[in-house]
């Protein structure tokens, strides 16, 4: 039993605190991100993965079907692998053909099924779906290693380890669809599922049978071309193997878009946070696991690898930062929170971010619960009957930050976000120089809260919000995000992301941390590559005890090719 302090709530780190950029931009995977989520749950009811049907020609082309059962439902990833000429390959989002497209069906396909996702699937957006199509994703070789593993293979040889982890994966998505697009299954149809109800579950499951594919995939052009000389990829080239994503300006306006779920998922990690740190006594053995974990931290630095100069310059500050930790004493009471108290006074950001996600990993029973609360109801409405003084309350108890930036400054309002009406993607543009900040996207949330701020004091305290929206009606929007912000304290980004400062990568980071993404590779301060699922348990591991550590993985000796995740 952990004895924990009775008021967690005082060891909570507050939003001023945690929603800012900087910090965020430096976070990490935890136990309750969601891969880690999925498979834990795969462990633990015992779903087990099938290659129910395998019809694909010499080169690889053709169709796939691997069925996912669970204790009370069956799911399918449908696959079409298709020839791509270099000519017509991109990662963009609007690009019109791939290497593989997928979907992840409710059930199984019958015949009729598969005749209809023939036609859909492989023109995605061009394409439209049923509600039966629960994501519908797509894919791209990582051609170098792609054709690298599978010439060792065919020649009897396993890839050098080291490259394999270097790159981390054979394919890359470019992208993910759910939650009802392009005629697919809505949100409220995959939470009937109650295994299905946890943020981007479904997704991240599409994302696992995907790796799945690319490691059939492999073994079996090479088999085609060296028959019986050939050699199937093993168990430790796959663990290295994951999926590569590559994301960019999309993802950021998201967490502006969804400040209640936002909430959610920055209040669990907290608590999870607030929760450990209030341990009163910990036992050699969650001593010991942290020690373990913070030398494997060590190991996963000296194999982080990025072309990035500032996230480069990081990595070596962090090295220091951890072996300097490694000398701390832990004091023997509340010792998670004198470590995280010295950390705060003595290490980077980046380093506090890391040992945050280290010392929640020996304590399951306090963390792991918490999964449970990271989705959320967004219905957000306008209390109208609300006094002024009440909501002129809020501003200055939530939004104190926003009243403090000044906007007369030089590069306070340098940036615009947009849609690229012909990328039909976010992006971000320089006020001064670029046409269309008469179209942009609200994310000027400061900006804003200043405006209404300003045009209250024409009212009087004991007036209704009612009666002031009716004479303006433009600060409806923030209006309704200040009043909901109230349940939602950890939703909101207490930065101003109009600065010439603001780096959205940071918000990127931030997002894909709670994914459980890994060894962050910024291409730009607007777009990296990450990826998914490497090191976690294969299809036959996944009822093995470990299958949930897989954390921070390293390779001890590359040159042997030994991963060694204890």
């Amino acid at each position: 039993m952990v004895a924990v302090a009775r008021d967690v709530e005082l060891y909570k780190r507050p939003p001023h605190v945690v929603m800012r950029l900087a910090r965020m931009g430096c976070m990490y995977q935890t136990r309750i991100s969601f891969m880690r989520s999925l498979v834990r749950r795969m462990n633990h009811y015992i779903w087990t993965i099938q290659r129910a049907l395998w019809a694909l020609d010499t080169e690889g082309f053709g169709e796939a079907v691997y069925t996912v059962r669970t204790p009370d439902h069956s799911y399918s990833l449908v696959v079409f692998s298709c020839k791509l000429d270099d000519a017509d390959r991109t990662d963009r989002v609007i690009a019109q053909k791939w290497d593989a497209t997928f979907t992840l069906f409710d059930g199984i396909p019958n015949d009729e099924d598969m005749v209809r996702l023939r036609l859909c699937i492989p023109q995605q957006e061009a394409g439209r779906c049923c509600s039966s199509e629960l994501i519908m994703s797509r894919a791209n070789k990582s051609v170098r290693l792609f054709n690298y593993v599978v010439d060792c293979l065919s020649q009897g040889r396993q890839p050098d380890l080291a490259r394999l982890v270097r790159v981390g994966y054979l394919m890359r998505t470019t992208a993910v669809y759910g939650n009802g697009k392009f005629g697919m299954a809505d949100r409220q149809r995959v939470m009937q599922y109650e295994e299905m109800c946890n943020p981007y579950r479904a997704e991240l499951l599409t994302v696992y049978l995907i790796r799945c594919f690319t490691h059939d995939l492999v073994d079996h052009i090479a088999e085609m071309r060296g028959g019986q000389i050939s050699v199937p990829l093993g168990t430790k080239g796959k663990r290295a193997l994951g999926i590569g994503n590559a994301t960019g300006l999309g993802m950021a306006p998201y967490l502006h878009k969804h400040p209640q779920l936002m909430n959610n998922w920055f209040d669990a990690r907290e608590t999870a946070l607030a929760r450990v740190r209030a341990v009163e006594y910990a036992g050699p053995t969650k001593i010991d696991r942290f020690n373990q974990l913070l030398s494997r931290a060590q190991q996963h630095l000296e194999q982080w690898n990025t072309g990035d100069a500032q996230q480069s310059a990081r990595i070596i500050e962090l090295r220091g930062d951890l072996a300097r930790t490694e000398l701390q004493p832990l004091g023997t009471t509340h010792p998670w929170h004198g470590l995280m108290n010295w950390a705060e006074q003595n290490v980077s950001i980046e380093a506090q971010e890391m040992l945050a996600s280290l010392i929640l990993e020996p304590y399951p029973e306090l963390v792991d619960e918490l999964e449970a609360t990271m989705g959320a109801d967004e219905t957000a409405d306008v209390d109208p009957g609300s006094t002024l003084h009440e909501f002129a309350g809020i501003i200055d108890q939530h939004y104190s930050w926003a009243l403090d930036i000044d906007f007369q400054l030089p590069g306070s309002s340098h940036w615009f976000w947009y849609v690229s009406r012909e990328k039909l993607e976010p992006r971000i543009g320089v006020r001064a120089v670029e046409n269309g900040a008469n179209k942009e996207m609200p994310l000027g949330v400061a900006r804003d809260v200043q405006r209404v701020y300003a045009d209250l004091k024409a009212f009087r305290p004991e007036q209704t919000v009612a009666i002031f929206l009716a004479a303006h009606p433009r600060h409806r929007h923030i209006v309704r995000r200040i009043q909901n912000m109230v349940r939602a304290p950890y939703g909101e980004i207490q930065d101003n992301l109009l600065a010439e400062e603001m780096r959205p990568i940071d918000m990127l980071r931030s997002k894909l941390s709670f994914f459980g993404a890994a060894k962050f590779d910024p291409k730009s301060d607007r777009w990296t590559r990450i990826t998914m699922f490497q090191q976690a348990p294969l299809p036959g591991e996944l009822h093995n005890e470990d299958a949930d550590d897989w954390c921070f993985p390293v390779v001890d000796d590359a040159s042997q090719g030994v991963i060694n995740t204890a």
